[in-house]
């Protein structure tokens, strides 16, 4: 059958109906406004967005110390089949791409001196684990750059009782609370730092301390099984677990005093991926444009 028969007896063509004395003229062939060829291209358009998003935020923190960088990845968005001119020869059709994930790199990066007592950077495996002493959620990061924190609480001290005469009567005075000030070392944001107990490390004669390296304090180091899908850290520059990372460990990696851990941004990587992003955002938008033409050209036709 040819081309012709076969469109005509898909009633491909053009054709009229009167409703209410109006003539309306139905072109089933005739593509919507806004049809498959657009809509692919919109949503190609908002994620390559989100994408440059991504790549912003690297950029952002490339000075930022003990930072991951993320790289986004996409996937296919709805596929299906649509019916041809023979029925036999089903085509497929996606429906755009979409952002899938934007996991972190967690490759090591250099190491920056600073000579300072309470900077600490890992070599290896592993994260430093931070506690929230209002909720109590735990965060882990890279990014060693501590300083010391001031507690102040209220005790009651404990007054040993007398061996020889138990039964004397406690001074008052001495079961009056005192005002207790100790030091912890935090993260710079109201954290605690734990050690390999689990423990906020407490610093004893925090004025004797110096700012020069010296024996380092027991800082600790914490590992998962597997990084995959760790969330941003609530706030801080570090990471929440997730079921799938398995139970926490003590990590393998060695503590090194008096360094930073530099942000593994790649520049130049990021920014070639800033200028493809770009282009990809100038060919979605080219796209919407030629299937608005075509459209137009379609539904000008006499």
């Amino acid at each position: 059958m040819p081309l012709s028969e076969r469109l005509a007896h898909k009633k491909f063509f053009c054709h009229s109906r009167q409703q209410r004395g109006v003539f309306l003229w139905i072109c089933p062939f005739t593509p919507a406004p806004w049809g498959p060829t657009s809509s692919s291209a919109a949503v190609g358009a908002h994620q390559q967005q989100r994408r440059l998003d991504v790549h912003a935020n690297n950029l952002a923190n490339v000075n930022n110390y003990g930072f991951k960088s993320r790289r986004p990845s996409f996937s296919v968005l709805m596929t299906k089949q649509m019916r041809g001119i023979e029925e036999e020869e089903p085509l497929l059709r996606g429906a755009g791409s979409r952002l899938e994930s934007a996991e972190p790199n967690f490759a090591q990066n250099a190491f920056w001196g600073t000579g300072r007592a309470f900077d600490y950077a890992i070599e290896g495996r592993g994260f430093f684990a931070l506690m929230n002493p209002t909720t109590g959620e735990f965060t882990y990061t890279r990014d060693g750059s501590f300083v010391l924190m001031r507690i102040d609480t209220t005790e009651t001290p404990a007054v040993p009782e007398n061996p020889e005469n138990p039964d004397e009567e406690l001074n008052p005075e001495d079961m009056e609370p005192v005002n207790v000030t100790r030091w912890y070392l935090s993260d710079g944001l109201g954290n605690y730092v734990l050690n390999d107990n689990g423990r906020p490390i407490e610093v004893e004669s925090p004025y004797e301390q110096t700012n020069q390296v010296g024996d380092p304090l027991p800082v600790g180091i914490f590992d998962f099984i597997n990084y995959n899908g760790m969330t941003d850290g609530n706030g801080t520059n570090g990471f929440t677990p997730v079921d799938k990372n398995g139970q926490v460990m003590l990590g393998s990696g060695k503590l090194v005093q008096g360094y930073l851990e530099l942000s593994n941004t790649d520049y130049a990587y990021e920014m070639t991926r800033v200028i493809e992003s770009q282009r990809s955002f100038q060919y979605m938008i080219r796209m919407i444009q030629t299937s608005d033409e075509i459209t137009t050209t379609v539904n000008g036709l006499r």
